[in-house]
Order: structure tokens, then sequence, then C-alpha cells
């Protein structure tokens, strides 16, 4: 896991959202955050600066809520874990196709950018690793 720039976010690669919404989870972070297929996941509001949002766990933002009380986010949206992927609610504002950052945001969730300085850098390193959703692969492949 590539470390952009001095004092940048951890980056685990790029994902490509597939025709369903669902997002790939790349395998290290999928390890990482203890996150299990069928379990439940929850979807937080990502920076101003980077957009995008943040998938946790309710079992990470307990601890999360102890560590920060009131400063704790407020969760946007419920979803479920598939198999090394989520479904990203259609309210959430990704397409089909769009390509998102993953990068450790917290210890308590994974961010998925959108833009900003972190999301620029990323452009410039065409050995980042690109996770696409299973169905989108099989789209592309017929």
């Amino acid at each position: 896991m590539p470390r952009l720039v001095k004092g940048a976010k951890w980056t685990y690669g790029w994902v490509i959202v597939g025709t369903r919404l669902d997002l790939p989870i790349p395998p290290a972070a999928w390890a990482e955050f203890g996150f299990e297929e069928g379990g439940q996941a929850v979807f937080l509001r990502g920076s101003s600066r980077s957009g995008g949002f943040s998938v946790s766990t309710p079992r990470l933002l307990d601890g999360m809520s102890e560590r920060l009380g009131s400063g704790a986010p407020t969760p946007l949206a419920p979803g479920r874990f598939g198999e090394s992927s989520v479904v990203v609610p259609p309210h959430m504002g990704v397409r089909p196709g769009d390509r998102l950052l993953t990068a450790r945001g917290s210890r308590y969730g994974l961010a998925f950018v959108a833009r900003g300085p972190i999301y620029d850098e990323a452009l410039a390193h065409p050995e980042l690793d690109v996770f696409a959703a299973q169905q989108q692969e099989e789209d592309i492949g017929s």
C-alpha cells in the first residue's frame, strides 16, 4: 500500500464503480478494516476537500464514538457488504464507471476519495492497482 507523498494518506489503489453501484474493496483494505460478507456497512460523508465518502461498520463506529463523543460523524446511509464489495446507495452521488481512490482515511473506515490534492497526485501514479466490480468485468468481456 503506497503513500503517494510524505505525510499523505496511505492508498490502496483505484476502484471503478460497477453497473449496479457496487464498489470493489481492495483485499488489503477488506482485511485491515475487518469487513465481512453479509455484514452491515455504514456510509459516512467525506471531507469537503476530497469529496466522496467513507465506509465503516457499526463496530468500528462504536470505537470512534467512544473516542470522539459528540464529535463523531453522523452516518449517512446503511448498507451491506457483498463478496469483497459494497453497494453504494443511489443518493451518495456516484455513477457507474466513476473512478474513486481508496485511502486509509482513519482506522474507523475506508475512504473513497473523489477529488482534491490526493486524487490529483494519484493520477500521476500509473502503478496504482485498479479494482473493478465483477459485474463490470463481465459486461466489458461480453
